[in-house]
């Protein structure tokens, strides 16, 4: 486009069509489109209208589900707790309660307790065996 001034006048030359132009254009090739072009345009509209709204409506059921889920897990997650709390809270009771009941020589027997001496009982513990056996070559050989 060319900007120039004649008498004052500003005008504006330009090598494509202007808004005018752009719409006589657009009526130009819509009356020399074929109906069958038209017809298929249309149902393709539709079709991706009909498609955008079922996605619409999935992405919706996908988040009420998830978040239906997500209470749910939180839920159990709550219940969990609770009952963790409640068996460490009987633990520690029954612990204290043994505890207070110290006799000589029972110290042993008391270690015995506090330890898991089944190797196979726990898989996802860490390796414990060394410590284990140390503590078999105490209770059998005291340092003492």
């Amino acid at each position: 486009a060319v900007d120039g001034v004649v008498n004052g006048d500003v005008y504006q030359e330009s090598n494509g069509p202007t808004d005018c132009y752009a719409a006589i254009s657009q009526a130009d090739r819509l009356q020399s489109e074929p109906e069958s072009i038209r017809k298929w345009r249309e149902e393709q509209k539709e079709r991706l209208e009909q498609l955008d709204a079922n996605s619409r409506k999935q992405e919706a059921e996908w988040k009420e589900k998830a978040i239906k889920e997500l209470e749910e897990w939180y839920a159990r997650q709550d219940e969990k707790l609770e009952k963790t709390k409640a068996s460490n809270r009987a633990a520690e009771e029954a612990f204290v309660n043994d505890a207070e009941e110290v006799f000589p020589g029972t110290e042993w027997e008391r270690v015995a307790q506090l330890c898991d001496f089944n190797p196979k009982s726990s898989k996802q513990a860490k390796d414990v065996s060394r410590m284990r056996s140390v503590l078999i070559s105490l209770k059998q050989a005291p340092l003492v």
